[in-house]
């Protein structure tokens, strides 16, 4: 027996992928899918991809694809540095805000992004500042002293919160 999966989309017209072969446009219906793991990816005009390992069963199944929400899995490793050495870990941002985790505990921290005062990199010094509101000034560089990773993190947080702070939901995916 086969599966038969319906792809819905919040953005109308989104295009449809399994395993790499186009589909069509949302919404679409893909009938006679083998059962077992497929890459569905769904795409929009200004909006940032979806891509998704799913699980197919035999019979009927619908995804909805979520352009309009608010979405943040960045993680980086890191070199925390101190007026006299460094420490290493690694930053971690989510919806629900950015952590530092490292094995130096009075350095750790997790906070939510609006309560970042300050989130800012300098591409040649190849350093991202992170001061909190009514907390510590952080400076962290790329182990790799890699400012593109810097940058990459630095760029994606920043578009979450700036679609947060219009009002777009998060998404709870």
């Amino acid at each position: 027996m086969t599966g038969v999966l319906t792809v819905q989309s919040d953005v109308a017209g989104a295009q449809v992928f399994i395993d790499r072969r186009f589909i069509g446009t949302t919404p679409v219906t893909i009938e006679d899918l083998k059962p077992g793991p497929h890459q569905l990816n769904v795409s929009a005009d200004g909006f940032d991809g979806i891509a998704r390992t799913i699980d197919i069963e035999p019979g009927p199944s619908e995804i909805t694809a979520r352009f309009r929400e608010v979405r943040l899995n960045a993680t980086l490793p890191i070199l925390h540095r101190h007026r006299i050495g460094s420490c290493s870990g690694r930053l971690v941002a989510s919806i629900d805000g950015i952590r530092y985790e490292t094995s130096n505990s009075d350095d750790r921290f997790t906070a939510a992004l609006s309560d970042l005062e300050t989130f800012e990199v300098n591409y040649l010094d190849r350093n991202l500042r992170i001061k909190l509101r009514k907390g510590r000034e952080y400076n962290f560089t790329d182990p790799e002293k890699d400012a593109d990773r810097l940058f990459v993190f630095h760029r994606d947080v920043e578009r979450a919160r700036a679609l947060l702070a219009k009002g777009l939901p998060p998404a709870r995916d």
